[in-house]
């Protein structure tokens, strides 16, 4: 009687513990929102490609077609118009250059929206885009 009992609370325990521990047989991952970004120069050079909208930063995947020495410069900005981050790469001259990066915007809610600029070799923007959360 007492194995009985003591496979019986056992089993309890195991289901227990596995239901207690699943998620939810409706719960799913959301996908993050993304925004396109394409910004050119005037002068042939191109910096393209998506920005993910996470909670705390915002992702970059993209291309830098570069003509002549560019630099392209993202920064990622608050509610208050207010600069939280940036980040730049390096100059690229004559090339084509990935784009890959993320950007801390470590405030309640993330980034508001983000501004991408296509810079020259001095890191002086040529031209620049903003780009708001979705």
């Amino acid at each position: 009687m007492k194995t009985h009992l003591a496979a019986a609370v056992g089993s309890v325990v195991l289901t227990a513990g596995t239901l207690l521990g699943a998620p939810a047989a409706s719960a799913q991952t959301a996908a993050y929102p993304t925004s396109r970004f394409n910004v050119d120069d005037y002068a042939a050079s191109d910096a393209y490609g998506t920005l993910t909208w996470y909670n705390r930063s915002v992702g970059v995947d993209g291309t830098l077609q570069a003509v002549g020495c560019r630099r392209v410069w993202f920064g990622t900005y608050g509610a208050a118009d207010k600069l939280l981050d940036a980040r730049s790469t390096s100059t690229q001259c004559n090339t084509t250059y990935p784009l890959k990066t993320g950007i801390p915007a470590d405030v309640p809610g993330g980034a508001t929206y983000v501004i991408v600029c296509i810079d020259d070799y001095t890191a002086y923007p040529i031209k620049c885009e903003r780009y708001n959360r979705p």
